[in-house]
């Protein structure tokens, strides 16, 4: 059965940047079979969008979501005092809280017209099991794609690592675990609902060995490979300490520079650092929210795009966040850009851009990021009623510079994840009770 989604201004985000003021889009099945704008296509069922803005669905390239039961600790600290302060608490995380957080802060990214989320789950503490597979639960139960990933620390505070000896794990055990939930979870090729990748934490928890079999093993898979990377002055300072050089040169050294490569936040990066990401298709996922709270700093994405480099968007996690809101960190990386460089630095059109197309582009899928024929129909209707955009002569760049807002409308695959601002498939208040009671053993 196809379906009409007609009267809207439907924001393509293809190569071209293609709009459509009188618009629709015809949906069949999964796929999107035809977008244009003018008289309307013969479809079996007609959807009136009331004028909304539809854009492609949003797409998150860097979250943690067990952090969801920890927000607002260490609200004062730099990263790697946050980072101790927490980890211990961290070490409390089981399959049970980490279903709750995981359907708390999806449903939220849901609710911000998110409909592919990757997550980067690096605790696992000894003896708990089935936590990746909870957070896929949640998503297939919410009904967005999730990009999980199997991360791993094994680099401990006796070994000059900064997370403690329990919470590291041994190496051979890591990369049997990826392979297995690899060989269970990951669907390969467009339309897929749930993938893997592979993620070692970042270089302050990781050892080099553990870096270099995890992307062996990886390219094996056919998997991308993922980090954080260039946060903070103080990683930089610790890298040249324990390793003799700067963290993209610590990458590199690796082999981690690659285009199946992604890294989290790269704030600070160098001229040359930049080139080098270009170079060799390395991308970045911008988390603007989680630097500022943390004062880590800018990420200099407009140099980046300029020169070629894969950029996406994250809202990182939500105890460096505190909300999982990804069309916030649209206007949020647009007001950053025209912070560090100036009223010209970034357009609303890009900043949505990079939380669609760049995103699909960071996480290498074809299949979603933009509305066109044969690509997966992930897509957002927004309202423009609103008392915020009264006025407005651009309803797109509206929809940005008066955000966030909820949308009205989440497809995904052709279904429906939010249906008039509420979850389709789930109870917003079911999901936030069963959080607090989970949370609630995480208060010191």
């Amino acid at each position: 059965m196809s379906t009409l989604y007609a009267n809207a201004h439907v924001v393509t985000m293809d190569d071209a940047g293609g709009e459509h003021g009188s618009g629709w889009l015809v949906v069949d099945g999964e796929t999107i079979t035809a977008v244009g704008g003018g008289p309307e296509p013969e479809a079996d069922v007609r959807v009136d969008l009331g004028g909304a803005v539809v854009t492609p669905g949003l797409v998150n390239t860097h979250h943690h979501l067990y952090q969801t039961l920890t927000r607002t600790r260490a609200q004062e600290a730099d990263l790697f005092t946050w980072l101790r302060t927490l980890y211990p608490v961290w070490s409390g995380i089981d399959a049970e809280s980490e279903y709750a957080a995981a359907r708390t802060g999806i449903a939220e990214l849901a609710l911000s017209g998110c409909t592919t989320v990757f997550d980067h789950h690096y605790v696992f503490p000894r003896g708990r099991e089935g936590l990746i597979e909870a957070e896929v639960q949640a998503a297939r139960e919410i009904g967005v794609r999730i990009v999980a990933s199997r991360g791993s620390m094994d680099l401990g505070v006796s070994d000059g690592g900064l997370p403690p000896d329990e919470l590291v794990e041994e190496i051979d055990a890591v990369l049997a675990d990826t392979e297995r939930l690899a060989s269970e979870l990951h669907e390969p090729g467009p339309g897929a609902r749930v993938q893997l990748a592979v993620a070692p934490c970042s270089p302050f928890s990781v050892t080099g060995r553990l870096m270099e079999e995890s992307a062996a093993l990886a390219r094996r898979l056919g998997l991308p490979l993922h980090t954080h990377l260039a946060e903070t002055v103080e990683e930089e300072e610790y890298c040249l300490q324990l390793y003799g050089c700067r963290p993209v040169e610590y990458l590199e050294r690796l082999g981690w520079l690659a285009d199946d490569v992604w890294c989290a936040h790269c704030v600070h990066l160098s001229e040359d650092d930049i080139a080098q990401f270009a170079g060799t298709g390395t991308g970045v996922a911008h988390c603007p929210t989680s630097n500022l709270r943390l004062g880590a700093g800018v990420a200099p994405v407009r140099d980046m795009l300029d020169a070629g480099v894969r950029v996406g968007l994250g809202v990182d996690g939500s105890a460096s966040n505190e909300r999982s809101d990804l069309f916030f960190e649209v206007k949020q990386a647009l007001l950053v850009a025209r912070g560090r460089g100036g009223g010209t630095a970034m357009t609303a059109r890009e900043a949505i851009r990079l939380g669609t197309r760049g995103g699909a582009a960071v996480l290498r899928r074809t299949d979603i990021g933009s509305l066109e024929p044969g690509k997966c129909a992930d897509f957002v209707a927004w309202s423009v009623d609103g008392l915020e955009l009264g006025g407005a002569d651009d309803p797109v760049a509206g929809i940005v510079f008066a955000g966030p807002q909820r949308p009205d409308l989440v497809i995904v695959g052709g279904e429906p994840v939010v249906r008039d601002g509420a979850l389709a498939r789930a109870d917003e208040a079911d999901i936030a009770r069963a959080h607090r009671a989970e949370a609630r053993r995480f208060l010191g």
